[in-house]
């Protein structure tokens, strides 16, 4: 399938900081299960559903560009233009939820990439699943940096009055100019916004994800983002700091090779490399996320101030399968 400008630009609902797409070729996934069980004790959920492989955003930090590899393109031009979908994940996702050994617990949508990344509007495969989800009332939080999220507001409502249903949205930076070269395909700061507004205004319990954090480049942004977030209607906030596994260090040291000094960029590595005990990555859970030492503090010790400061620390997405109802045979529903 060819990349159609048009419809991508019309997703960001702001052409002007789009600039032309890669073309984009279409794979279909024929996986037999779509959920994945999470294992490791520093995330916040117990299942992760990902409709997509591959991501047109085209963020140059992405730590999820390297799982690419595993399918035989490279994590460069090739995350970005050439998607494993899934156009059976709806049917897929129904009979998991179906099964009697299907424990509701928190759902993460996405848990690699991004779940409303330009191709959804589209395929509407998310929003098929989101029609399982809200069907069964099983608890899901989803995670993006795109405005086409509130096309689904209704679905997401849905789910909130069982308190099934959350929205984090993630804000790397407010400088559009920034955004524009680090996140090119994703949707502007300002739409982002305004995608916590829709959200909010529609019901459903939202925050923001300041994420990732890069030292030298936008740590200094964590109050402005978060004021920023608390004034469209946040109602929580977390963060993490940037991690860059294997051939995602390349990319994102090229990305910087193109835009910022080579002082600047120096700088930035190895700031990362100061919160990763020398290296640009870490894989210890409770420390890849936060990153550890004296600058690691200072990140989180701002991030925690600001947070409180704005009433962002003490709610945080809470989602619970207490309503959950599985889906029987012939369309009627089965409570739990």
């Amino acid at each position: 399938m060819e990349d159609d400008t048009e419809w991508l630009e019309e997703l960001a609902r702001d052409p002007e900081a789009v600039p032309p797409s890669p073309r984009t070729v279409l794979f279909t996934d024929d996986s037999q299960s779509l959920i994945t069980k999470n294992t490791s004790p520093d995330l916040s959920f117990d299942y992760s559903l990902n409709p997509y492989r591959g991501c047109e955003h085209g963020c140059a930090y992405c730590y999820a560009r390297r799982y690419h590899e595993f399918l035989g393109f490279s994590s460069g031009l090739d995350f970005e233009s050439k998607l494993i979908v899934k156009p059976r994940a709806p049917a897929l996702l129904r009979v998991e939820l179906s099964r009697k050994t299907w424990h509701a617990g928190k759902l993460a949508c996405s848990g690699v990439t991004d779940c409303y990344q330009p191709v959804e509007r589209k395929l509407r495969i998310t929003r098929g699943c989101l029609e399982v989800l809200a069907e069964c009332r099983q608890p899901v939080v989803l995670i993006t940096k795109n405005h086409l999220i509130t096309r689904d507001a209704d679905l997401l409502a849905q789910l909130a009055a069982w308190r099934a249903g959350a929205a984090l949205i993630s804000v790397t930076t407010l400088a559009p100019a920034l955004a524009a070269t680090l996140e090119p395909r994703a949707s502007s700061p300002r739409m982002r916004l305004a995608a916590v507004t829709a959200l909010r205004d529609a019901g459903v319990p939202v925050g923001v994800s300041v994420a990732p954090v890069i030292p030298g480049l936008n740590d200094h942004e964590i109050p402005a983002i978060l004021d920023a977030a608390r004034a469209a209607g946040a109602q929580f906030a977390t963060y993490s700091i940037v991690r860059l596994p294997g051939s995602v260090a390349d990319v994102f040291a090229e990305w910087l090779g193109r835009h910022v000094s080579p002082e600047a960029s120096s700088r930035i590595l190895q700031r990362i490399r100061d919160m990763r005990g020398g290296r640009l990555n870490e894989q210890r859970p409770g420390i890849r996320m936060k990153g550890e030492g004296a600058l690691a503090e200072q990140i989180g010790r701002l991030f925690r101030v600001s947070a409180r400061k704005l009433g962002l620390d003490k709610i945080r997405p809470d989602v619970t399968g207490e309503n959950f109802r599985r889906p029987a045979p012939g369309g009627q529903m089965e409570l739990f």
